[in-house]
């Protein structure tokens, strides 16, 4: 008997991914994420509005087909953040090419910019969850069947 194929795309559409990334998009990602921290930290990037700003890079997430990549950063206290991005971006060719050079890839990924808003989203659910009215519901007992 054949073995059965195994399809990784689920029935939510084209592409979609019902496990997640695949664990070499995610250690891909990892590795891009170091080498973009380690270009960012020797301050090559000659562009006024990046230059001397420390950025967080927060995770690369990698297309399925590893030809692009986006990178979630956050300026220190996010202060300009629109005009740190849009030197990140501008920039992005010249740390493209660097990136390539401490990554071991067949092809370098495109890299695009985006500001991380999950540290914003994680501080808006722990103020929700620090109002009265919750710290009330959360102190009654589980309601028992």
């Amino acid at each position: 008997m054949g073995r059965q194929q195994r399809s990784d795309k689920g029935s939510d559409g084209p592409g979609a991914e019902p496990r997640g990334p695949s664990q070499r998009r995610l250690r891909v990602g990892e590795v891009m994420r170091h080498a973009l921290v380690e270009v960012l930290a020797r301050g090559e990037i000659r562009d006024p509005d990046v230059t001397g700003i420390s950025i967080t890079v927060s995770e690369v997430r990698v297309s399925p087909d590893l030809k692009n990549a986006t990178v979630f950063v956050l300026p220190l206290a996010g202060r300009s953040a629109d005009k740190v991005m849009e030197g990140l971006n501008r920039s992005a060719p010249y740390l493209r090419g660097q990136v390539a050079k401490l990554v071991n890839l067949r092809h370098a990924p495109r890299l695009a910019f985006t500001l991380d808003r999950s540290f914003d989203h994680a501080e808006h659910i722990d103020r929700l969850l620090r109002k009265p009215q919750v710290a009330t519901d959360l102190a009654r007992p589980a309601d028992k069947d």
